[in-house]
């Protein structure tokens, strides 16, 4: 119905490999539009599919979990071969997939703070909010070593949201572990979250659902107060596995249960699932970044 204008972009591209819809609207009316949906999908050469009955695939998913599924031509018959690829599929190299392929710098007037950010699928308004509280950015890619990043001297580290199995990440984990031990302030959003956990030491594990959408409850837990926030993700942190010595449980996810944050108790580190710049409606979230200028401003000073 909105269509699509690039303004809104939060990627240089979209990173799904195809689009179902049960009714494709062919003549968007919103005042900003510069493209249908149509048109976007094919200048990126992602597959779309009109005609599916949506809840049938929802109310399924919900019965068996998540699962793979294939788009195919019409004419094409199914058979063992397709049933051979979706039960062999696997998603692999999905940050390496989407993160960027060189620094990219982001600056702003009257910086207080430099800010190294580890891109592993980087949503724009990460930059734009850290950029909006004070923040002279620097974007590296997922790979970069940590020695790399620790040599331009910043104030703190961000580490973004991306896609795939956290724990696949061996050699990104290796190197934020480096980076927790620098002493340099470090806020982790999303897989971000989750790869400081394994760095730590603690476990990750497949949702049955994952959590998807702009509407869960999370309660922060020193506040005493529950936040409606935007999700998407398949992975979460084992409570069980968390070294209690290390870190502590700052975040719970009120319908189930799930660790939705950490702060570290001896280190500048502090982490998030879900998206403070998600901004699903409410803003609420937004304070976690003025939490982490809060955070490099205090180490800046000579403190803890």
């Amino acid at each position: 119905n909105y269509g699509i204008n690039t303004d809104d972009n939060e990627s240089k591209r979209p990173w799904g490999r195809g689009f179902i819809v049960r009714e494709l609207c062919r003549t968007p009316s919103n005042w900003r539009v510069e493209e249908t949906v149509d048109s976007f999908l094919k200048r990126f050469g992602v597959i779309g599919i009109e005609g599916i009955d949506t809840r049938c695939v929802t109310r399924t998913l919900r019965d068996s979990g998540v699962m793979s599924g294939a788009i195919y031509t019409e004419g094409y018959e199914p058979g063992r071969e397709i049933d051979r690829t979706l039960s062999e599929y696997r998603v692999m190299g999905a940050v390496r997939a989407v993160t960027s392929g060189a620094i990219e710098h982001f600056p702003t007037e009257n910086a207080r703070f430099r800010v190294a950010v580890l891109d592993f699928g980087i949503k724009q308004n990460i930059v734009r909010s850290l950029n909006k509280f004070g923040c002279d950015v620097t974007v590296f890619p997922a790979y970069t070593k940590a020695g790399d990043i620790l040599k331009g001297k910043f104030d703190g580290i961000q580490l973004t949201n991306g896609p795939g199995d956290p724990e696949e990440n061996v050699e990104i984990i290796k190197t934020v572990r480096e980076l927790m031990d620098s002493g340099i302030p470090i806020f982790g959003i999303c897989l971000g979250h989750q790869i400081i956990a394994l760095a730590s030491g603690a476990q990750t594990g497949k949702l049955k659902y994952g959590h998807r959408g702009g509407n869960q409850p999370v309660k922060d837990v020193a506040k005493d107060r529950t936040f409606i926030t935007s999700q998407n993700h398949g992975y979460a942190v084992l409570p069980g596995s968390i070294n209690q010595k290390e870190a502590e449980i700052s975040h719970i996810n009120l319908n189930d249960g799930t660790v939705e944050g950490l702060k570290f108790i001896k280190r500048p580190v502090f982490t998030v699932q879900f998206h403070p710049e998600g901004c699903p409606g409410p803003m609420d979230t937004q304070y976690l970044f003025k939490q982490f200028v809060g955070m490099m401003e205090k180490v800046k000073k000579g403190g803890n």
